[in-house]
C-alpha cells in the first residue's frame, strides 16, 4: 500500500502555482478525458494553441476570470509509489490567511518563484508562515526556467539565497530542495529535462515520490475534543451515553484510563463505538464515539486525554498570533477564542512581540497587529481549557481567534513562542 503525502503550494502572484498543480495532475493521469476537453476548449477561445493547466485547478469564476487563485483548493492524485493531498493557496498578500489554512496539515510544501524575480518580499512572508506552522519539508520550485534561458547561473544564486534565508528560519539544508522547473511545457515536473543539463537532483514529482514521511506529528499523547454527547434513551439502550467526535491526536484503546479536561475527572475507556461497529484500537483522525466505566457530567468542549500524558490546564495562554484581520489588534480587545470544540470568551493582553519576516527580527512592545502581521500575544481567558505546545500537538497547540460581533476569524493561534 502506497504511503500518503499532505503537501501545499505557496507563492507570489503569478508564479505559476495553478499551472504547476494542473501539470502535475496532468502528468500523473489525473484529470478525466471531459475535464481535459473543457480545458482544450477554453483555452482555444482565449487564442492558446496549448491547454492551459492551470484552467484545471482555478475553479471559482471569479479566479478563472481575474487569472488568480482566491481559494484554498484542495487536489488529490496519486502514483504508484505514494498518494497526494494537495492544498493549493493563494499568492495574493490578502489571502495570506488562506495559506495559513492550506498549510496548516502539510508535510511538505511547495514554494514557487518566478525565476526571473527571483526571493520577494512575499517568498520570504510565506516561508516564515511555513516555519511557524512547523512543515518540516520545503521545495523551491523555481518555475518559468525557460524564460531565463534555462540558465544555471540565474537558478544558482536564487536558490543559494533561498537556503540562507530558510536556514535563518530553523530549516536544516536537508530538509530544502531548489529544483528549475518550467509548469507550462513539463521540465523537471515529471520528467529530467534535457534543457537543463547542469541539474542532477530529482525532478519535483520523484522528489514528492521519495521524500521520507514523519510521523504524523498528532500522534504525540491522546487527546478528543467532545463534539456531541449521545443519550438514545431507547428500550435497547435505556442507559447507553456515548461522547462522540473525531480523534485530535494519539491512539485510544478500551482499558486506557483519561482524564476530562478541565474538570480534572478520571475514568476509563469500556468501549469505541463507530457506525460500522465497534474497535480494539482507534488512532488520530478517527471519528468515533466513547463509552466510559464510570457516569460522568460530560458535554460539547470538554477535552478527553491521556491520564498520564495530560495537556497544560490554564485561564491564560501565550502564543503566536498570525493576524487575518484588516481590523488591527490592540491589548484590551475583547475576543473568542475556539479551541477544538470550545469557544471561550477572552480579553487580549500584551502584545509582547511583532515578527519581522523580511529581516528575521522581532520588534519589541508593537501598540497593534495589522493585516498579516506575526506577533507574540497573552490571551486571559474566562474559562480555562486543555492546551498542548504547538510543536509538541498541533491539532491540541492551534486556536482561532473570533469576532464576537459578527462571528469573523481574526487570527490563527499557535500556543508557544515560536520566535524569540
Amino acid at each position: 500500500m502506497s504511503s500518503l503525502l499532505r503537501l501545499a503550494t505557496a507563492g507570489s502572484v503569478d508564479d505559476g502555482k495553478s499551472t504547476l498543480v494542473g501539470r502535475l495532475l496532468y502528468d500523473t493521469k489525473s484529470v478525466l478525458a471531459d475535464q481535459l476537453d473543457a480545458v482544450t476548449r477554453a483555452s482555444v477561445d482565449k487564442g492558446l494553441s496549448t491547454p492551459d493547466l492551470s484552467l484545471l485547478v482555478d475553479g471559482l469564476r471569479s479566479e478563472r476570470e481575474q487569472g488568480i487563485t482566491i481559494d484554498v483548493a484542495y487536489r488529490y492524485f496519486a502514483t504508484p509509489k505514494r498518494s497526494f493531498v494537495l492544498a493549493d493557496t493563494p499568492g495574493h498578500v490578502q489571502y495570506t490567511r488562506n495559506t495559513v489554512t492550506g498549510a496548516s496539515t502539510a508535510q511538505l510544501a511547495v514554494l514557487l518563484v518566478d525565476a526571473r524575480k527571483g526571493v520577494i518580499e512575499q517568498t520570504r512572508r510565506h516561508a516564515a508562515v511555513l516555519a511557524l506552522l512547523g512543515v518540516p519539508n520545503l521545495v523551491l520550485a523555481v518555475n518559468k526556467i525557460d524564460l531565463v534561458g534555462y540558465d544555471e547561473a540565474t537558478f544558482t544564486v536564487i536558490a543559494e539565497e533561498f537556503a540562507e534565508h530558510a536556514a535563518s528560519l530553523g530549516y536544516e539544508r536537508g530538509s530544502v530542495l531548489a529544483v528549475p522547473v518550467s509548469a507550462l511545457v513539463g521540465d523537471n515536473v515529471a520528467e529530467k529535462s534535457d534543457k537543463t543539463p547542469w541539474y542532477s537532483g530529482p525532478t519535483l514529482l520523484e522528489h514528492l515520490e521519495t521524500v521520507p514521511v514523519a510521523p504524523d506529528p498528532h500522534d504525540s499523547a491522546f487527546r478528543f475534543p467532545v463534539q456531541y454527547v449521545i443519550r438514545p434513551r431507547t428500550a435497547d439502550h435505556p442507559d447507553y451515553r456515548g461522547y462522540a467526535g473525531q480523534i485530535a491526536a494519539g491512539t485510544v484503546r478500551p482499558g486506557d484510563e483519561i482524564v476530562v479536561l478541565p474538570q480534572g475527572i478520571r475514568s476509563r475507556v469500556e468501549a469505541i463505538d463507530t457506525a460500522d461497529g465497534p474497535l480494539a484500537e482507534a488512532g488520530a483522525g478517527t471519528s468515533v464515539t466513547l463509552l466510559l466505566a464510570d457516569d460522568v457530567d460530560i458535554s460539547r468542549g470538554d477535552l478527553i486525554a491521556a491520564a498520564d500524558r495530560q495537556p497544560t490546564v490554564t485561564d491564560e495562554i501565550t502564543a503566536t498570533l498570525c493576524w487575518l484581520s484588516a481590523k488591527a489588534l490592540k491589548p484590551g480587545a475583547r475576543v473568542l477564542v475556539k479551541h477544538g470544540t470550545r469557544t471561550v470568551q477572552a480579553l487580549v493582553g500584551e502584545l509582547h512581540a511583532r515578527f519581522d519576516e523580511q529581516t528575521l527580527s522581532s520588534v519589541d512592545d508593537p501598540a497593534t497587529l495589522e493585516l498579516n502581521d506575526i506577533g507574540r500575544v497573552t490571551l486571559r481567558l474566562a474559562e480555562e481549557i486543555g492546551v498542548d505546545d504547538y510543536g509538541v500537538s498541533p491539532r491540541t497547540g492551534a486556536f482561532l481567534v473570533i469576532d464576537p460581533k459578527d462571528g469573523d476569524t481574526l487570527a490563527a493561534g499557535l500556543v508557544g513562542e515560536r520566535f524569540a
